[in-house]
């Protein structure tokens, strides 16, 4: 009897797996608010975010529109020089509404970007680890921009394959990998923007190259090229690259210069990828044979 009374006592004192549920039930409900709260923290951060770019943007039209409003009333009571003022007042007017309708309404964070590249990279480099390839990285050039690929042969001395349409080349010369890169649509998107292709001397491209890296992808902060005609090598320093490292497998900022110079030089180009004295500095060299 005493023992049943002293078993039934510990029994009583322990807590019981629906008192557990009821005790760890505020708890969850508790995190799971949390987490509405965060998620609604950054959907009204996103907003702002937008909000915020979308006002510059106006902002910057208004004064445009001030600008060339201004310029057409000059124009209209002065007679000297009312061409002039007519012209500007006239692509003041022309800019302002550009620059307002064509606002952008969406923007996309960096690290959005970050996560997507560097799912892409890894798994293009799984599939290049698991076929045993080499660490060469060659960009073939093509027709167009869009047609540039990436060859990762099996051996260093694996000659460029005739026909690149890949993505597995099994000829035994010319054994490996061929895939689209992803500076190729990006060279496209950039050539859109200037008067013609991309000119065929290597110092020229080169300057142009990283003016499109910096000013309009706005993929990096600073891109500095260093180039040698004669030894077929250009190296540019590139500070603050967006996407994460830049040694990653066909990473956007170093493809983008790869394929920028197989395409205007229309010869094949190897890339090297290594990071530089400072945190923030990656160099990213392309060879390719000067003869």
């Amino acid at each position: 009897m005493t023992r049943n009374t002293a078993d039934s006592e510990r029994t009583d004192s322990r807590p019981s797996r629906s008192d557990d549920a009821v005790e760890a039930s505020p708890v969850r409900t508790q995190a799971a608010a949390r987490a509405d709260r965060l998620a609604e923290e950054n959907a009204r951060l996103r907003a702002a975010y937008a909000r915020s770019m979308q006002g510059t943007y106006r902002h910057t039209a208004r004064w445009l529109a001030v600008i060339g409003a201004v310029a057409v009333l000059g124009g209209g009571l002065v007679h000297h020089g009312r061409p002039v003022l007519f012209a500007l007042g006239a692509t003041g007017l022309f800019g302002a509404v550009l620059t307002y309708y064509l606002t952008p309404g969406r923007f996309v964070a960096a690290t959005v970007g970050d996560c997507v590249s560097a799912a892409a990279a890894a798994n293009a480099q799984a599939l290049v680890d698991d076929l045993a390839l080499e660490d060469d990285r060659r960009y073939l050039p093509g027709t167009d921009p869009s047609s540039v690929r990436l060859f990762v042969p099996q051996r260093a001395d694996s000659d460029p394959p005739a026909d690149a349409a890949g993505p597995f080349v099994t000829r035994p010369a010319e054994r490996g990998l061929v895939l689209e890169p992803t500076g190729g649509r990006l060279l496209a998107a950039f050539e859109r923007t200037l008067d013609g292709p991309l000119p065929a001397e290597p110092t020229v491209a080169a300057t142009r190259l990283a003016d499109g890296l910096v000013e309009q992808f706005e993929l990096a902060s600073e891109a500095d090229p260093a180039v040698d005609p004669d030894d077929g090598r250009a190296t540019v320093a590139v500070h603050s690259a967006v996407f994460g490292d830049v040694d990653r497998f066909d990473h956007p900022v170093a493809s983008f210069l790869a394929v920028g110079f197989a395409a205007a030089l229309d010869r094949p180009v190897d890339l090297e990828v290594e990071p530089g004295a400072d945190r923030s500095e990656w160099l990213i060299t392309c060879r390719w044979d000067p003869a």
